[in-house]
């Protein structure tokens, strides 16, 4: 039969009670229902399997309405998350529910000046007390002038340090349900975050160094880190079994970028390969034809590497509400899928990036590059660029001519 005619829809009446499972195979038939029944199935049965490496990115608000506790924690204790790239307002926002704090459903059209007056906070149908973020801001403050952050590190190691500290403190206040910093502590997942400055973290770490922290976030550290893992997914430590590389992309931005990029990094950047992640599955609703990388396709990602072209099978695009997929995405692979053994990919970066470094200069020694097009000598007019600058007259003996 042809592939264009390769699932009848049958439809049949709703029963007054169903599961979640046969929910989505059986009532899901077309449009973006259809894409997240197909992305059910490839997360149930190629992707969530031994072998596969799982990178998770993160952005829109997604923790302030729960979803580190509710889903993504028991995500990662399944196993089913190795490694996260998140925004940092959601790790922030996340830190709320590790300390005890309180945030309320309510309604996206309340007078905001009013608000404002009351000491509260929206954002769309959250509203929480002017006093979360002050706590929140306070334990972070006193916590990061401690001896164990005031040195350079990557994201992973800073969010790996808050989740130890957070996860104490839910413990002594008696939060029952771990945060997403917590669990990824616990359970050894590495949290990365692309633009650490830009949230409400960053500007406490920002705020500390104007009293002498020698806290700094190396963005160089994160790139060669997140690179180090991908390049490791190739080899899944199980014999007869293929090491696979899954992109796991909820919502789009920075993060989506900075998972994607790991591909680039190694085979245009350090020589090493090119092959791109073997699946790709985003949930977003950004459009593709405004050019912005949050809604472009997984075939564009192949032209720059970031997927294998062989792959483009594995890849699925659904255009919905992260909170209203995500949920329902975790439920069924939760209930189709046994636990699979953590990987505890913080407790080997060292390791990992041992053997990235190793590669590349053994590489580097010995250049070889798979792009069959000759790649130009740019050094010489590099040169004479610097020589000119900054006003286009040659400089002699530091004079300019």
């Amino acid at each position: 039969m042809s592939k264009l005619l390769s699932q009848k829809i049958a439809p049949s009446p709703m029963p007054a009670s169903i599961s979640v499972v046969d929910l989505i195979d059986g009532y899901f038939t077309a449009y973006n229902s259809a894409r997240l029944r197909e992305i059910c199935h490839l997360l149930s049965r190629e992707v969530i399997q031994p072998g596969v490496t799982v990178g998770l990115s993160l952005s829109g608000a997604m923790t302030p309405a729960g979803f580190g506790v509710s889903v993504l924690a028991p995500l990662m204790r399944h196993g089913f998350v190795d490694w996260i790239i998140s925004t940092g307002a959601n790790l922030y926002h996340d830190m709320h529910y590790g300390l005890g704090l309180e945030l309320y459903s309510s309604s996206p059209f309340l007078d905001d000046v009013k608000l404002r007056q009351e000491g509260r906070i929206r954002i769309y149908d959250i509203v929480f007390d002017y006093d979360v973020l002050l706590e929140t801001d306070a334990f972070l403050r006193e916590l990061l002038k401690a001896e164990p952050f005031q040195k350079r590190m990557s994201t992973a190691e800073f969010h790996y340090l808050l989740g130890k500290y957070v996860s104490e403190v839910e413990k002594q206040v008696g939060v029952k349900n771990s945060c997403l910093l917590a669990t990824a502590y616990e359970c050894g997942v590495p949290i990365y975050t692309s633009s650490p400055g830009d949230s409400s973290i960053g500007m406490n770490i920002a705020a500390i160094a104007l009293e002498g922290s020698q806290l700094v976030l190396d963005p160089s550290l994160d790139v060669n880190e997140t690179a180090a893992i991908a390049y490791a997914a190739r080899d899944s430590g199980i014999p007869d079994v293929e090491g696979r590389s899954a992109a796991l992309i909820i919502g789009g931005g920075s993060p989506k970028n900075f998972l994607l990029q790991t591909q680039p990094q190694l085979h245009e950047v350090l020589g090493l390969e090119e092959r791109g992640h073997d699946y790709f599955i985003q949930v977003t609703d950004a459009r593709p034809d405004t050019g912005g990388l949050s809604g472009a396709t997984p075939s564009e990602a192949v032209s720059w590497g970031k997927v294998d072209p062989d792959k483009l099978p594995n890849t699925i695009v659904c255009y919905t509400d992260s909170t209203i997929a995500l949920p329902i995405m975790t439920a069924y692979v939760i209930d189709q899928c046994e636990a699979r053994p953590l990987k505890r990919l913080y407790d080997r970066r060292e390791a990992l990036l041992a053997k990235l470094q190793a590669d590349y200069l053994a590489a580097k020694a010995n250049p070889t590059h798979s792009v069959s097009s000759p790649i130009p000598v740019v050094e010489p007019a590099v040169r004479e660029l610097v020589a000119t600058y900054p006003c286009g007259t040659p400089i002699r003996n530091g004079h300019r001519k």
